[in-house]
């Protein structure tokens, strides 16, 4: 008796499993189905909707730039003024030339001297703010 019950469960158990593997299944295949439908039905309004915001973000993106380019430019007389005494090159204070970026962890001050000028009057200094003039150091 206690072999026929234990039979019948596990006849049972194994019809439950296969039922469950059969459900997965059936799962899966719909939603594979599910996604591909989806993905042919929303796919090319996306990539449509993308190029779209593309467009409309690439105005955008040129104003800054310009706007970037235009702040440069007209704050290049105060930073010339400025960033040459803050790293301790007084002889490219207001010069035109002056670089003053560190790459690498060197600092590159300008073309005609990558290094800096080593005494407060350098030969080829050019003012930034338009007068000739080499101003008094500090």
């Amino acid at each position: 008796m206690f072999e026929t019950v234990a039979r019948d469960i596990e006849r049972f158990l194994g019809e439950v499993a296969q039922g469950v593997d059969e459900a997965a299944d059936s799962f899966l295949d719909f939603s594979e189905t599910l996604i591909t439908k989806l993905d042919e039905a929303i796919a090319p309004q996306l990539d449509e909707l993308d190029q779209d915001i593309e467009g409309w973000m690439e105005p955008f993106f040129e104003l800054l730039e310009t706007l970037e380019v235009s702040l440069m430019d007209t704050t290049s007389p105060v930073s010339q003024t400025v960033e040459p005494m803050m790293n301790e090159h007084k002889a490219c204070v207001g010069c035109r030339h002056y670089h003053g970026q560190a790459y690498n962890g060197v600092m590159f001050v300008c073309a005609m001297h990558p290094y800096g000028w080593d005494d407060e009057n350098c030969p080829d200094w050019e003012s930034t703010w338009g007068n000739e003039e080499q101003p008094d150091r500090f």
